[in-house]
């Protein structure tokens, strides 16, 4: 069971300093712990500005698992992640799941694909779309920190290590993500964990 003291530290503060309305309207932060909820297992645990419980990954197999689910903060499941292929020819297929009456449906929607790309980095495709629509870098590497960008080569979400107010920099399983309030928060929650699939971190 996972301490109490452990889940404050990472948790929103309520005493933090408040961004200005502009920055609120036009973002979202979420704080990602790399760590399931599960005594003994593996995954993530997301949470929102109110300090809650939004979302979470549960991986009762091991790390860099060929399936996970993506669930809300009642275990429904919204997402599943399966792992396709072999070495540099992997990819990552990403599903909605469909909600029927509190069950879920058998059969779940194709939504998006991640691949490997050039230099350690990876690309996303939108299932039925014109091609990539995304790319993330340093997929690769073991740092904690990387952003996703679109197709302009904007920058439209961005992972860090959380800091507190005070400027402490948490460990590198704490992690904020910091997208425009605007994107499908869905979408690249879905990347972090992803991500996290591809490093083996859950």
């Amino acid at each position: 069971e996972q301490s109490l003291l452990s889940m404050a530290k990472i948790q929103p503060l309520a005493a933090a300093a408040s961004p200005s309305s502009d920055d609120q309207r036009s973002q979202q932060a979420y704080t990602v712990w790399m760590k399931s909820l599960v005594f003994n297992g593996n995954g993530c645990t997301v949470y929102g500005l109110d300090g809650a419980v939004a979302f979470r990954v549960d991986n009762y197999g091991c790390r860099g698992g060929r399936e996970v689910f993506f669930m809300d903060r009642a275990g429904n499941a919204l997402v599943r992640i399966r792992r396709k292929g072999f070495g540099m020819f992997r990819r990552w297929e990403v599903c909605r799941c469909a909600q029927n009456g509190g069950k879920e449906e058998e059969e779940a929607t194709p939504w998006f694909s991640v691949r490997w790309a050039e230099k350690g980095g990876a690309t996303v495709a939108m299932h039925g779309g014109a091609g990539m629509c995304y790319t993330i870098d340093g997929c690769s590497a073991r740092k904690s920190e990387y952003r996703v960008h679109g197709v302009d080569g904007a920058v439209v979400a961005e992972v860090a290590r959380k800091q507190t107010p005070a400027g402490v920099v948490l460990g590198e399983d704490v992690l904020t993500l910091t997208v425009a309030s605007e994107a499908d928060q869905l979408l690249f929650l879905g990347l972090v964990v992803v991500r996290g699939l591809i490093n083996r971190s859950l």
